[in-house]
């Protein structure tokens, strides 16, 4: 090898445990969101099972907490987010024409402390005691005094270490889209997904250090006996739910801003036509994001925070409803009077815009104050945050899935089954949600686990049942889909939808270990595009051929992440629960090792160079991700 690196790689198992290649860590990121979003799929369903006739005895009322508290939970951060950073991991660095993400080593560390901290949360099902306080965690329910076990204490940590994850993978994407442009990328030429992911990595790295303190604040009145929410001892229920919004309102754009960024993309090359509005699409981004940090209180109208407060947040509410609103306009107008093809990515993006636009129509009934304390803590509330979060955002993702998939495995999906997906979770969803408006209306509370018979609640909960069982169905086909995939010879085109507009297109499916043999030269908007229109085949090189510099894998991420684990465990039992090790709480020790395996790591990083390795001209073949 020149320039003397020794170069590491690894194959099989180690080769995953190790990577730093972004295109691995979306798979990895994928698989793991992929995992929790089936059993937070299946909470849900034990949720519906219980509900589907009154006075039922399906689950007991302790399992039925636990159930609720774990699927918002599960379905929110732990299956979401990780299937959001698998399309930004596998994605924006190629839109860009970026070789690799600002910062590998980082991405790794930032996906695996989210895993082990997925996994801390979920051990809480095997040590008989999981979280049940909700997943909003109000407090003086979620503290010591009305919930003594450790099912608190699991979402407390366990959210706090996912979430070191998210905000190191949020500074990760603002330094990478802001740094690593390819020549010519201006920012008012990025790809609209560039743009989300973008506008939601700075949200990221606003919104996650309030629920950082929360989480924080709260472990120090369980673990340690503080009293910041306790109003027996001083502290302030209410202070909870502050911290909590202020962070809760910008995650809802954190995790749709994404999914509005997908559909920009799939509704413009299954077209054939340039987004309508780009640079309308792209003020109103910005707007939204700015917007979302101003209408926390929306969730708080009944708290008793006074009329002033109450008419200026129902203000601000009903303002966000204006950017999203254009963007809604641009799609349809993009649709109108292109050639459209109706794949399944796009049965689902063209599916999403209606149902989307539901959930906001429900939004701004919900963002009149006096209206809202009719409506609070009723079904209503969530038949309308269903059809943003997975009306919109599910439905987004399946459609980014389906369009990205032979980018990110070489592979195409079966179309067939694809659309089979599309119609048995879009039917499901709306039979499952639709009706909650109803009986959201009629007085049906949120979050109770069984109700009297004669109330007028019985066929619309049977409904809402079958149609989770429908979603579920859509899942498994989805699944089917994926594993008949995978037996598929890796043979997708460059642009196998052969409408291709953006960066990504350019270079072979899946994409090489260093994505771009020469950095490409961006003339324009819809780069790949404008040179096919030129009559080109391939982009204009931005530089000559030479030796391609990659950073080397790492075994230290697992390893950092598997203190932070082991920290997390240890803090929790330090209520004598395991004994004393010389004469000091042996919980506070076991935390203590595991600090120590991660701050190890951290020195040996400072310490050892690792300048990592070449791979020059000769060698330049089709190195894919092997998936």
């Amino acid at each position: 090898m020149a320039h003397g690196h020794a170069v590491k790689r690894y194959s099989g198992l180690m080769d995953w445990l190790t990577t730093v290649d972004h295109k691995k860590i979306g798979i990895l990121y994928l698989i793991a969101g992929g995992f929790f979003f089936l059993v937070g799929g299946l909470e849900a369903l034990l949720i519906r099972i219980q509900l589907w006739k009154p006075l039922n005895d399906f689950v007991s009322a302790d399992t039925y907490n636990e159930l609720l508290t774990m699927h918002g939970t599960t379905m929110i951060f732990l299956a979401a987010m990780p299937v959001i950073f698998a399309l930004m991991n596998a994605i924006v660095p190629l839109q860009i024409g970026a070789r690799d993400v600002a910062y590998p080593f980082v991405n790794a560390i930032g996906f695996w402390t989210f895993f082990f901290g997925a996994v801390l949360l979920n051990v809480s099902w095997f040590t008989g005691a999981a979280p049940d306080g909700g997943w909003t965690a109000y407090a003086p329910l979620s503290g010591s005094t009305f919930n003594g076990d450790h099912g608190m204490d699991y979402y407390v940590l366990g959210l706090q270490i996912a979430g070191i994850g998210t905000l190191v993978g949020g500074i990760n994407f603002l330094v990478t889209i802001i740094n690593m442009r390819a020549p010519g990328m201006t920012f008012m030429r990025m790809p609209m997904f560039t743009w989300s992911v973008f506008i939601t990595s700075a949200l990221i790295l606003f919104a996650f250090p309030a629920l950082t303190v929360g989480l924080a604040a709260l472990m120090f009145d369980r673990v340690f006996d503080a009293n910041f929410f306790d109003p027996s001892g001083g502290g302030n229920a209410v202070l909870w739910e502050h911290i909590f919004w202020i962070f809760g309102h910008p995650e809802v754009y954190i995790l749709i801003l994404p999914a509005f960024g997908v559909i920009s993309e799939v509704v413009s090359t299954f077209s054939r036509k340039r987004l309508f509005g780009y640079s309308s699409m792209v003020f109103a981004t910005i707007l939204i994001g700015f917007l979302g940090f101003m209408v926390w209180a929306h969730h708080m109208f009944t708290t008793g925070l006074g009329p002033v407060a109450n008419g200026l947040f129902s203000i601000a509410t009903m303002l966000i409803a204006v950017p999203t609103g254009i963007k809604i306009f641009n799609w349809l107008f993009t649709l109108w009077g292109g050639s459209i093809k109706f794949t399944a990515a796009n049965l689902f993006a063209v599916g999403f815009i209606p149902t989307f636009v539901m959930g906001g129509v429900t939004g701004v009934m919900l963002a009149a104050a006096p209206a809202d304390f009719q409506y609070h803590d009723s079904y209503f509330v969530v038949a309308h945050f269903h059809y943003v979060i997975v009306g919109g955002l599910v439905l987004g993702l399946f459609s980014g899935l389906h369009y990205w998939w032979p980018k990110m495995f070489g592979r195409m999906l079966n179309e067939g089954l694809a659309k089979l997906t599309f119609w048995t979770f879009f039917i499901g969803f709306h039979l499952t949600f639709f009706i909650q408006h109803f009986l959201g209306l009629m007085g049906m509370p949120r979050r109770i686990w069984t109700y009297l018979d004669g109330l007028g609640f019985n066929e619309m909960n049977m409904i809402s049942t079958v149609g989770a069982m429908l979603m579920g169905l859509g899942t498994i086909f989805f699944l089917l889909n994926v594993v008949i995939t995978a037996f598929k010879p890796k043979n997708a085109a460059n642009d196998p939808w052969e409408d291709g507009r953006t960066l990504e297109w350019t270079i072979p499916s899946p994409a090489p270990e260093y994505n771009f043999k020469q950095t490409p030269l961006v003339r324009g908007y819809d780069a790949y595009w404008k040179e096919k229109m030129d009559g080109h085949t391939e982009m204009t090189p931005a530089e000559p051929i030479g030796s391609i510099h990659m950073p080397s894998p790492s075994i230290l991420p697992l390893f950092m992440a598997i203190g932070l684990f082991i920290t997390g465990l240890g803090l929790m039992y330090s209520h004598g629960e395991w004994g004393k090790i010389a004469g000091i709480e042996a919980g506070f020790v076991v935390g203590g090792i595991g600090l120590i395996i991660t701050f190890a790591c951290m020195i040996i990083r400072s310490l050892i160079d690792d300048h990592g390795f070449h791979i020059e001209p000769e060698e330049l073949q089709d190195k894919g991700v092997k998936a």
